[in-house]
């Protein structure tokens, strides 16, 4: 296995969003709620555009969201986490969700092409945190299942 990427994207993760059916259009739309966290994506991993990786693929990818205001103290306790925080991210969006909205990003027939096809992808660990000392945003790591660290 040879890490292939690895990068953090900057923003507030969005999950890709269902396809709605129009009456007045008689059509199908995607509403685009996650326009802006692709353009981010998109943005941040385009130097490695290029040669689509073709290889089997393992793509680790860690959401940080922000927590909201009611999992922090008030008045002398501003600031500090109360204890009864969750500290998992069990809230919507969904993980498979906000996968494949990076999945679409990075694909060769809807993104910017650092892979073939997300079909590539066979294994890999998704995760949501809060950004808790962190910015908040995504980490991935891209990793060929074909290659061997040294390989060129």
């Amino acid at each position: 296995m040879k890490l292939l990427i690895s990068e953090f994207v900057n923003g507030e993760p969005k999950a890709q969003p269902r396809c709605k059916a129009s009456r007045f259009t008689k059509g199908v739309y995607d509403p685009g709620t996650a326009n802006g966290w692709k353009n981010a994506i998109t943005l941040e991993l385009r130097r490695h555009m290029g040669d689509a990786i073709t290889d089997a693929l393992k793509v680790d990818t860690v959401f940080y969201f922000p927590r909201p205001k009611s999992h922090y103290g008030t008045g002398k306790n501003a600031g500090k986490l109360k204890a009864s925080a969750p500290k998992y991210h069990t809230k919507v969006p969904d993980i498979d969700n906000l996968q494949k909205a990076v999945y679409d990003s990075l694909s060769v027939k809807i993104g910017i092409g650092v892979w073939k096809d997300d079909s590539q992808i066979v294994t890999g660990k998704p995760e949501k945190l809060y950004a808790d000392g962190c910015p908040v945003g995504m980490r991935i790591r891209i990793y060929s299942l074909e290659q061997e660290e040294g390989d060129e």
